[in-house]
C-alpha cells in the first residue's frame, strides 16, 4: 500500500507556518507535541478488520461561535466556520492524514484517532456530521467532523485512514460527495435513510457504468429551479424505456424534477454543443439527465471527457441495447 501524504506541505501547523498561524490557535494543537514525523502515510502494521468499523453515530452537540469556530487564517486565506446549525452539501476531492497526526489534538482539541470515523473540514461547524459518498464506488460514510483542513486547492476535506479505507481513497485524492447531517436529521432519524443526498447523483449502477478517473469537481448546484434563460427551454420528460438503443452519458439522476431541469439548463448553458443531445428521463423515483445516443463507445468516451474537461463533472456511460 503506498504512503500517502496528503498534508505534506499544508495540512497542519508546522512550526514554521507559527506566524502565519498566530490567528488560528485553534489549529495549533495538532503539532504542539513534540517533533512531527516527516512523512504522513498508514502504519507499518495497521489493525485488523477496519472494514468493520461502524460508521460514527449522529447526536447534537452545541455549536459554539467561538473557540474551533472562530475565523481563522492559514497561509494567507482566510475562513468564516459555519456557526448555524443549516444543511451543507458540497462536491470536490477528498485526502486523508495518518500517523503523522495520530495521537495528537484536533482543532476542537480532541486526539485525533486514525482509526476512528472522522474527518477534517475547512467551515464545517465543529463537531458536525457528515454523509460522504464515492461517486466511482457507491460507497456512502457517515463521519465526525472534528477537525480543520485541508488547506490545499480542490481538497473540500481530510478523511481518518479508517474513513478513507472504507471510501477505497487510500491510493490517492479522489473526488467525493458531501452532504453536513442537521439536527433535525439527527431528531427524526432522517439521516438513516438508505438513499443518496438529495440532488446528488444516485448511487444504483446503470446497466454499465465506466468508472472515470480522479480529478477536480465543481462546486454543488443549487437543486432549486434557476430562472433559464429565454433561448433555453426545458427538455420534455421522457419514459426511460423509450431511450433509443446506443451509448448514453450519464450526467446526474435527481430525486427532484426541479432539481435535474435546473441542472439541464446550467449545462445547455455551459456546452451548446451538447444542448442538442441532451434527454431527461423518468425512472420511478429518480430523473436522470443524459447525453446521447452515441454509436460507439469510443465517441461516448470522447464526449464524456469532453464534459469532464469543461464541467468539472464525473459522467458515466450507459449502454442500451
Amino acid at each position: 500500500m503506498p504512503a500517502v501524504t496528503t498534508h505534506e506541505n499544508s495540512r497542519r501547523p508546522f512550526a514554521t507556518m507559527a506566524a502565519l498561524l498566530a490567528a488560528a490557535a485553534l489549529l495549533a494543537g495538532c503539532g504542539s507535541r513534540g517533533p512531527l514525523a516527516t512523512r504522513d502515510g498508514p502504519e507499518a502494521n495497521p489493525p485488523s478488520g477496519l472494514h468493520e468499523v461502524p460508521d460514527a453515530v449522529p447526536r447534537i452537540e452545541p455549536i459554539r461561535s467561538g473557540g474551533p469556530n472562530k475565523p481563522y487564517e492559514v497561509l494567507g486565506r482566510s475562513y468564516v466556520p459555519i456557526t448555524q446549525d443549516r444543511a451543507f452539501r458540497e462536491r470536490g476531492l477528498a485526502s486523508w492524514y495518518g500517523k503523522k497526526f495520530h495521537g495528537r489534538r484536533t482543532a476542537n482539541g480532541e486526539v485525533y484517532d486514525m482509526y476512528a470515523m472522522t474527518a477534517a473540514h475547512p467551515t464545517l461547524p465543529l463537531p458536525s456530521y457528515a454523509r460522504i459518498r464515492n461517486p466511482a464506488n457507491g460507497r456512502e460514510i457517515i463521519v465526525r467532523v472534528n477537525d480543520r483542513g485541508p488547506f490545499h486547492k480542490g481538497r473540500i476535506v481530510d478523511l481518518s485512514y479508517t474513513a478513507a479505507l472504507k471510501l477505497d481513497l487510500l491510493r490517492g485524492v479522489a473526488p467525493v460527495e458531501l452532504e453536513r447531517i442537521t439536527f433535525a436529521e439527527i431528531r427524526s432519524g432522517a439521516w438513516r435513510r438508505g438513499g443518496q443526498p438529495v440532488d446528488m447523483p444516485d448511487r444504483d449502477e446503470p446497466d454499465e457504468m465506466v468508472a472515470a478517473a480522479p480529478m477536480a469537481v465543481a462546486p454543488p448546484i443549487d437543486a432549486a429551479p434557476a430562472a433559464a434563460p429565454a433561448e433555453t427551454d426545458a427538455l420534455p420528460l421522457r419514459p426511460l424505456a423509450t431511450a433509443p438503443r446506443g451509448f448514453w452519458i450519464q450526467l446526474g439522476a435527481f430525486r427532484q424534477r426541479d432539481g435535474a431541469e435546473s441542472f439541464q439548463r446550467r449545462v445547455a448553458d455551459e456546452l451548446e454543443w451538447l444542448s442538442p443531445m441532451l434527454a431527461l428521463f423518468a425512472d420511478t423515483p429518480l430523473f436522470r439527465l443524459q447525453a446521447g445516443p452515441y454509436a460507439t463507445r469510443d465517441e461516448a468516451r470522447d464526449g464524456a471527457e469532453r464534459i469532464r474537461e469543461a464541467l468539472q463533472l464525473v459522467p458515466v456511460i450507459v449502454e442500451r441495447r
